[in-house]
């Protein structure tokens, strides 16, 4: 069964256990123990009877952290998956700092796995050296002749069960340096038949959601927003509302972001709010449209670009173009996209005896709105706690440097006496028309290619709405004035590319925009991978030969991209298509991760493009849970297909367009007939699953339907040319 408890609870149940060992880190890093947790980060913890709980940092919202962790611990303990349980960390980044982002707890950007891989390791490790020297001082024995397997302690003629020796354990030091078991140990980690741990409370019910959540006397609140960036409510008339069963009231939220509606329940929230006016101030909102948006950022290609990403003269690239046998060039958009996770954004707060208060959510980045409610209720830090729950996807949108959705429901708890809980609940309207999107973002590539058909010159312009400028992250991911989201994937590619140049203008926001599943590989990807084919057909080669052209006499990074492109040309059959079906190919290394993937199709884009079969070789080096790596290549892949088939978000006079799925269709289990996933076996360290899988099926789809067809440059493709069967 899998607990979420809060920080409170978690101390409280550690009091009063009779003996509890915990091992994890000090604050200094140091590896500690101790029969309370006090001074300590466990992630480890066994009870007196020998219950054994990872206590996992990063939230789960499908990506699989939840089984990563756990098979760390338990393959380095000695304990079967079907003795080990979990709970989620309470909020503290003191102690559960994700390691690639600072002081801050949170998961994201494909992190979760890479920044935890020793650390848990380490700390399943201690914990059994611990365990086996209680053994081995009870029974006086050699400790290095005993070992520790499916929880029963041996050797030397003995043999026990771990929970005989909590208690002695419990009271030791944690070893400095604990020995990590060599690969050619492992019985978990990289085993194909480990399942996921969250499989079981998933599909029989019993795993709780933050939208699972009913406290008793709880109030119901949702939110009037504005329906343009920036607006302001001045006002309300809630008259109507009054003759709506469970209505109880309504309030300017005090930053007057919104309009809070209270209610005794879900229906009579959706309800009263449906019968309320707001009055609105636009004097400083959003009033732009679609067209004009997309007219802005192809204007600015045309201009000098704000900032040299890579460099590079200008002017030389020019030139190498300018005396080059052919020029391909292209112009792209890209509009905005919503996230649309299954489960709408939801959290609630109630008030602790002590005078604190908790939040319950599907909590990405607890670090944001503890600090945030901290600020509201004007507590200190141990008098919020935040209680993690499973969340029903993300793809980004639970990570909001503003701590967006927490912050409306502490304003409207703030509103209320704190005598009842409060649960916010967006509907699936609220989180399509409720900004934070992904930008929208323009480019322009010319190549030049020589008479031998090489690559002479790269001029790539980029024009984006800026994510990270103005937020917390700003400091460590804009440098000289470029930010990082609106580039990756350009600057920085493995291609080895003479002459390339990467221009980067900013463009004003049109509305809140954030991370989305893999960010700017998202369209970085997209247009890298299809120029890539266009200048390889032009010079009359075959588009695997002329990437790997650009990556040989590299370094591993080009290597390891070379060998999954091998990797998923070989296993899809590439250039043996069957009569009447044609394919495309993409490979793109992003979050530490290097995948390609072919598309085959049938079809054309005039008849109609059915998607027959995906083949995707992923190098995310050691594959802690292949089982999870499949769904996450198979998940990335769906979710970028998607929406590049028929996805956007689109603004009449600032006012978005779309509102639910009929008009923001999500991929459709019919639209893709198989996915075949193919993983590199590698010894280096474990990089990011949840996000790379995304960014080369959008492009290999594309260069498939430019086989016989149009190469796409304007998404959504259904809307750009292409129909799909």
């Amino acid at each position: 069964m899998t607990l979420n408890t809060s920080r409170r609870g978690f101390l409280k149940s550690a009091a009063a256990a009779a003996a509890v060992l915990y091992v994890g880190a000090r604050p200094n890093g140091a590896l500690a123990a101790g029969a309370a947790p006090a001074q300590l980060n466990p992630f480890v913890k066994i009870s007196a009877d020998g219950t054994v709980t990872a206590i996992v940092k990063h939230f789960e919202k499908g990506q699989g952290p939840a089984t990563g962790l756990t098979t760390l611990i338990a393959e380095e303990l000695g304990v079967s998956m079907e003795d080990i349980q979990y709970e989620f960390a309470p909020s503290d980044p003191s102690r559960y700092a994700n390691l690639a982002f600072g002081q801050i707890q949170g998961t994201g950007g494909s992190t979760a796995m890479a920044n935890s891989f020793l650390q848990y390791r380490q700390a399943g490790a201690a914990a059994r050296e611990m365990l086996i020297q209680a053994a081995a001082e009870v029974w006086g024995a050699d400790a290095a002749e005993l070992t520790l397997v499916d929880g029963i302690i041996k050797g030397e003629g003995h043999e026990a069960p771990l929970a005989e020796f909590v208690a002695a354990a419990a009271q030791m030091e944690a070893p400095a340096e604990p020995r990590l078991k060599d690969p050619s140990e492992f019985r978990l980690i990289g085993n194909a038949k480990v399942k996921r741990k969250d499989t079981l409370p998933k599909t029989n019910g019993t795993a709780m959601y933050a939208m699972d959540l009913h406290l008793p006397n709880q109030m119901v609140v949702v939110i009037i927003r504005s329906p343009r960036m920036g607006g302001l409510a001045s006002g309300f008339d809630d008259a109507n509302a009054k003759e709506i069963k469970g209505y109880i009231r309504a309030a300017v939220l005090p930053n007057q972001a919104g309009v809070a509606v209270y209610a005794e329940d879900t229906w009579g929230a959706f309800q009263a709010r449906d019968a309320i006016t707001v009055d609105w101030d636009f004097s400083n909102a959003e009033s732009r449209s679609s067209d004009q948006i997309r007219e802005e950022l192809l204007a600015a290609l045309s201009t000098d670009p704000e900032y040299n990403v890579t460099g590079a003269d200008l002017a030389v690239t020019a030139a190498q173009i300018g005396g080059a046998a052919k020029v391909v060039e292209r112009t792209f958009y890209f509009p905005l996209l919503a996230h649309a996770p299954m489960e709408p954004l939801t959290c609630t707060i109630e008030a602790d005896e002590d005078g604190g208060v908790t939040l319950h959510d599907g909590c990405q980045f607890p670090t944001g709105p503890h600090m945030a409610l901290v600020q509201i209720f004007q507590l200190p830090m141990e008098k919020v706690r935040i209680s993690t729950m499973f969340a029903g996807g993300s793809f980004g949108r639970r990570a909001t440097p503003t701590a967006d959705y927490q912050v409306e429901a502490a304003l409207a708890f703030a509103l209320t006496d704190r005598s009842r809980p409060v649960k916010l609940v967006w509907s699936r309207e609220d989180d399509i028309t409720g900004g934070y999107y992904r930008p929208a973002v323009a480019h322009r590539v010319r190549i030049g290619l020589d008479a031998d058909g090489n690559i002479a010159g790269w001029d790539h312009r980029i024009a984006a709405q800026p994510i990270l400028k103005g937020t917390a992250f700003e400091s460590m991911l804009v440098h000289d004035g470029v930010d990082h989201s609106s580039v990756e994937g350009v600057a920085g590619s493995p291609y080895q590319i003479p002459g390339q140049h990467v221009g980067l203008t900013d463009v004003a926001k049109a509305t809140t925009v954030l991370w989305w599943r893999s960010v700017g590989h998202t369209h970085t990807a997209y247009v890298m991978e299809t120029m890539l084919d266009q200048a390889a057909r032009a010079a009359g080669r075959d588009p695997v030969e002329f990437r790997l052209a650009l990556l040989k006499g590299g370094g591993a990074d080009q290597q390891r991209l070379a060998g999954v492109l091998k990797l998923a040309a070989e296993k899809g059959g590439w250039g043996s298509a069957p009569e009447g079906r044609s394919q495309g190919i993409a490979v793109h290394k992003s979050f530490g991760s290097y995948v390609a993937e072919v598309v085959e199709i049938s079809g054309n884009a005039n008849d109609g493009v059915k998607i027959e079969k995906v083949t995707c070789a992923v190098d995310c080096g050691i594959a802690v849970n292949p089982d999870v790596i499949k769904a996450q290549m198979e998940g990335g892949i769906g979710y970028g297909l998607g929406h590049v088939m028929r996805n956007e978000i689109t603004l009449t006079e600032g006012e978005v367009d779309q509102s639910n799925f009929p008009d923001y269709e999500p991929l459709r289990i019919g639209d893709i007939g198989a996915i075949e996933v193919h993983i590199v076996a590698s010894a280096e360290m474990p990089t990011g699953v949840g996000e790379p899988g995304t960014p080369p099926s959008a492009p290999a789809l594309a260069n498939a339907i430019a086989v016989n067809g149009p190469l796409v440059t304007e998404l959504p493709m259904n809307l750009n040319g292409v129909s799909f069967a």
